[in-house]
């Protein structure tokens, strides 16, 4: 498949789990101004790739997408965006921009803003308790997606994410502790706050679809490994795109003192790590064949992304 016939696949999934949050938000009685935040951060121009993960490996396995891969996907997209919602606040990673428009704290409110994250949050579990067609399914990945999002995945990875930057503020990050524990400390924040999700991404869509224990295992590994590359390749455009194209504030990350890849090894290393990474995550799918071509060419994808 091309660049271009890739980019057409995820435009095509991001429209399907666009109509699918659209509709669980309609079907929803909530209050009218916390609905519309709600909608306003959902509604948020993105690429859906957490979403559109679940869907092709939900592929991979059966052959198709389903109606619960489809359920699965709105749920881990509501709770991605939940968390950009109480990243961008002022006690966290204080941004006033969010894909490429006013951050919801600044569109209403930091009270509106810390509820609409709270009510994203929860919506994502009743959403997958209500609509999945079979509770064992639905238990499975309500556990998958709360191990992931909960303290032992990206809020422990938010925590130490912040603790990060608050030894950075005190002096230079890299010479406050040895390279080698400040190396551990960044696989651990990016880890958690990032690659979990990926993973779980790639676990709900192996669960939706059925997988064996080989299946599940490969998925989760290469979901993993994208999800740590991903997050090395947003540490390098930090530095080296634009807000416009980052559709946030660009050079946030240095500015803050935190710790990121190109700071702690340096820009070259940096674009190595996540090479390998993506190589290691292309190694993981051999149990599939050529059927795992679009997650093939989605590893590689996010390492050349400007945005």
């Amino acid at each position: 498949m091309s660049n271009t016939g890739f980019d057409i696949q995820l435009q095509l999934k991001a429209q399907l789990v666009n109509n699918t949050l659209r509709r669980l938000l309609a079907s929803r009685q909530i209050d009218g101004d916390l609905k519309e935040a709600m909608r306003y951060t959902l509604e948020a121009p993105g690429k859906r790739v957490r979403a559109a993960l679940v869907l092709w490996c939900c592929e991979v396995v059966e052959g198709r997408t389903n109606h619960n891969s489809e359920i699965a996907a709105a749920a881990l997209e509501i709770v991605h965006t939940y968390s950009l919602v109480h990243d961008d606040l002022p006690a966290m990673d204080d941004d006033d921009m969010r894909r490429g428009r006013s951050a919801c704290h600044k569109q209403f409110d930091e009270a509106t803003a810390i509820l609409t994250g709270d009510a994203l949050l929860t919506l994502a579990f009743e959403v997958l308790a209500e609509e999945i067609d079979e509770p064992t399914v639905a238990v499975k990945l309500i556990t998958e997606l709360a191990k992931a999002a909960g303290p032992a995945g990206m809020i422990a990875g938010q925590m130490a994410d912040l603790k990060a930057e608050e030894i950075g503020n005190r002096k230079p990050v890299v010479s406050e502790v040895e390279p080698s524990e400040i190396e551990n400390q960044l696989e651990y924040i990016h880890i958690n706050k990032t690659a979990k999700m990926f993973r779980c991404a790639a676990a709900m869509g192996a669960v939706c679809g059925g997988a064996g224990d080989t299946q599940f295992n490969s998925l989760c590994e290469y979901g993993l490994k994208i999800g740590l590359g991903f997050q090395i390749a947003d540490d390098i455009l930090d530095v080296s795109a634009s807000s416009e194209q980052l559709g946030k504030t660009a050079g946030k990350d240095a500015k803050a003192g935190k710790a990121t890849y190109p700071a702690v090894i340096g820009m070259e290393k940096s674009k190595q790590l996540a090479k390998k990474l993506a190589d290691e995550a292309i190694t993981a799918l051999q149990p599939f064949g050529p059927e795992a071509d679009t997650l093939r060419q989605l590893a590689t994808a996010l390492l050349q992304r400007t945005r």
